[in-house]
């Protein structure tokens, strides 16, 4: 409920904290996550709705957030846009959508807003509700190898925490196994400090 309170606050001013970031950096990203996949996509922590634009046109797209006032700057995104998808509120750690309810689940920087107590039940409920032949694609941060970029990173560290709850160094790939997934791909998109996850359920035995 923390995280909850934290982004019902920052909602009006999110889209603003985020500007440098979102078109020096974000957007070929974002672009670069959502292409291969369709059919029915789960946006999970669809936020104020960054990736809508990114939709792949024929898909059917669910966004889900834990915070009312995210959802209503998603909600007036996607009139803007003129986007079909359905927002919902809900946590991630525990859905109401049914098993294997999506072909595809994109989370955009989700995992590193997660609690380290909140991965491994987040990536056991994407596997229940992820088709078996699907792809999971997360997106989160990771600490530089290179020492000034990581320095800078340490000093940024607690504005995001105090601003976003988040963290750089969340390290989502040590919860894989035990969720029940194969790690398909991993990859950086934006120097070594934004990478691409691939996931997907683990075959029955």
């Amino acid at each position: 409920m923390e995280k909850r309170s934290k982004y019902e606050r920052i909602a009006r001013i999110y889209d603003i904290l985020d500007l440098p970031f979102e078109f020096r950096r974000y957007q070929p990203i974002r672009r670069e996550m959502w292409t291969g996949i369709s059919g029915r996509i789960l946006d999970a922590g669809v936020g104020t709705g960054r990736n809508m634009t990114f939709y792949p046109a024929d898909a059917q797209i669910t966004g889900i957030d834990l915070s009312p006032a995210m959802l209503a700057r998603a909600e007036m995104r996607r009139k803007n846009l003129n986007i079909k998808a359905e927002l919902v509120e809900g946590d991630i750690t525990g859905t109401n959508f049914p098993d294997k309810s999506f072909d595809a689940i994109v989370a955009t920087f989700l995992f590193c807003v997660l609690d380290a107590k909140h991965q491994l039940p987040a990536l056991r409920e994407l596997a229940r509700i992820c088709h078996p032949n699907g792809e999971i694609h997360i997106l989160e941060y990771a600490i530089s190898a290179d020492p000034f970029r990581r320095l800078m990173m340490k000093l940024w560290a607690p504005w995001v925490r105090w601003a976003y709850g988040a963290s750089f160094d969340r390290n989502t790939e040590q919860y894989v196994e035990d969720a029940n997934l194969d790690l398909i791909e991993t990859r950086f998109l934006f120097s070594d400090i934004v990478k691409l996850l691939i996931l997907r359920p683990r075959a029955a035995s």
